[in-house]
């Protein structure tokens, strides 16, 4: 999470630089919130390809023999699993699988509808996001059922780069078989 954190804070600082560019040329700054869905909607869009493109027959791969691994399969599951609990909390909805496991979904086809939904699910949160709603303070339940207050903007951050995070792990699993990822394909 400390790399996420550290590159979501020097992707800030940058857009800083291009506020400054675009103010020059008199086009509207960006801003945090836009930063964000830009962001988002990038690795969003890497992910559903990574999953739509990984062969079947590789869901049940692990990078190695250690069992606390997750396979393939169970990282799609798993980043749809989380995309519908922190967009729900930056909702203020009810997290619409809570009580599924998603990771032990039966194969890539469900799979990849399970996280293709959890992405679409959290479209319209970004989409939504300003810089004023960003800093709305809302109530949450962490995974550990502890109760906590967080700002809108820092769970979608927290999902951005959870979401970044394990789209290099899904790199890594693709890479491994000799399968070019979508961040890699040639433009």
């Amino acid at each position: 999470m400390k790399t996420a954190l550290a590159a979501v804070l020097t992707a800030s600082f940058a857009t800083a630089s291009f506020a400054t560019a675009a103010l020059a040329q008199n086009a509207s700054p960006p801003t945090a919130a836009s930063w964000l869905r830009g962001a988002y909607a990038n690795n969003r869009n890497y992910i559903a390809r990574a999953a739509e493109k990984m062969p079947e027959e590789l869901y049940g791969m692990r990078p190695g023999t250690q069992p606390e691994v997750r396979t393939f399969g169970q990282l799609v599951g798993h980043l749809a699993s989380y995309n519908y609990l922190w967009c729900s909390q930056a909702k203020g909805e009810k997290n619409p699988v809570a009580g599924q496991d998603l990771e032990k979904l039966p194969n890539k086809a469900a799979l990849v509808k399970a996280v293709n939904d959890a992405l679409a699910y959290c479209d319209g949160v970004y989409e939504a996001l300003t810089d004023q709603s960003g800093q709305e303070l809302l109530t949450i339940t962490q995974e550990n059922g502890r109760r906590t207050q967080s700002l809108r903007m820092s769970l979608l951050v927290l999902n951005y780069g959870h979401n970044n995070e394990h789209y290099g792990n899904m790199v890594t699993y693709m890479r491994i078989k000799d399968i070019v990822p979508p961040s890699s394909e040639p433009r």
